[in-house]
Parts: structure tokens; sequence; C-alpha cells
């Protein structure tokens, strides 16, 4: 069973910086293709970056480009995103996602999903 669990998320000023991490088990993790996606209070949930299985591909919502980093460790199975620059509109829950395909940007290409963790930006 594919376990997918966040970590790092908090309560920080804007302009702060937070480093979210996802563990994975029960899968090959070099195998998934990794993505964070994030959902604010009474909006949808939306893409925010992702990583190749071999880290040679990184992709970035428009919002995050330049303030926020994807990155992993096959060797200890974890996903990490680096968020400098936190604004107020970056508050909301994100969650890590596994992919057992190439897409990288749609929810759907999706197969397993973490809980969640909150990240709150106050002004």
């Amino acid at each position: 069973q594919v376990q997918l669990v966040e970590s790092g998320g908090a309560l920080v000023q804007a302009g702060g910086s937070l480093r979210l991490s996802c563990a994975v088990s029960g899968h090959t993790f070099s195998g998934l293709t990794m993505g964070w996606f994030r959902q604010a209070p009474g909006k949808e949930r939306e893409f925010v970056a992702a990583i190749s299985r071999n880290s040679i591909v990184t992709s970035y919502a428009n919002s995050v480009k330049g303030r926020f980093t994807i990155s992993r460790d096959n060797a200890k199975n974890t996903l990490y995103l680096q968020t400098n620059s936190l604004k107020p509109e970056d508050t909301a829950i994100y969650y890590c996602a596994a992919s057992e395909k190439v897409g990288m940007r749609r929810d759907y290409e999706y197969d397993y999903w973490g809980q969640g963790t909150q990240v709150t930006v106050s002004s």
C-alpha cells in the first residue's frame, strides 16, 4: 500500500520560508513522478510543482515560479518543496501526490495522494 505523508506546514509571516517534505513508502520511489498541489479555502485544488523520476524535469505554476523549488531524494524516498518569499495568497493545504505515469500538471494524472499539510501565511 502506497503511503504519502507530508510535513513541514506552519504559520509563517509574509516573506518567510518553509520547507515541506513528503515521505513515501510502499512503492519504488524512483519510479514515480512526484508533484505538489494546494487547495485554499473555497477554491479548487491547483497544481504547484512537479518533478520527474530522475529530477531532470521540473514544472512550476506561474504563481510560484522563482519562489518555490521542488526536489527529491530517491535514496531517502522523500520529496521536498522549498517555499520562499511566501505571500498570504500561498495560504492553503499543500498535498503531495505520486504518479506512475509521465504527466505532471493535472491532478487526474496522479495515482496516490497524501493527507496534506497546512501552510498559513500572515500579512
